[in-house]
């Protein structure tokens, strides 16, 4: 089966980077189990593994910025992913960020490198 190259870790899972399949744009890291990973297969939109919350995670499914999985990439060692994914919405993180990396290192302190898209208290009004 084609789960059967990917290496999870002794918890039963692999990372994942959501990567923008259009300017390859790293928008988060998560994690997947293999319920996950089969569900991104049948459904086409990206679907995690909550650690904190012990159950799958299907992106978007509060905030709307849900994930269409345009292609899936194995790392060489079988133990990392990547979604090429189309971000609906155009963000991904939970903070309002198009990106869930948008802190970098600048004269030794994290300053934010863009801007809110849209803020939490919106994306998530009707889940709260």
């Amino acid at each position: 089966m084609l789960l059967d190259e990917i290496k999870f870790d002794s918890k039963g899972l692999i990372p994942v980077i959501a990567q923008d399949v259009a300017d390859n744009a790293v928008l988060m890291l998560a994690w997947a189990n293999k319920d996950a990973i089969e569900e991104t297969i049948q459904t086409g939109f990206g679907t995690y593994f909550s650690r904190s919350r012990s159950k799958l995670w299907r992106k978007g499914e509060e905030s709307g910025n849900r994930q269409i999985v345009k292609e899936i990439l194995l790392d060489c060692d079988g133990d990392a992913l990547i979604y090429k994914v189309e971000q609906v919405g155009g963000i991904a993180c939970h903070t309002g960020h198009r990106s869930c990396f948008y802190k970098t290192l600048r004269d030794g302190s994290w300053k934010e490198n863009s801007e809110v898209i849209k803020s939490p208290e919106v994306m998530y009004a009707n889940h709260r």
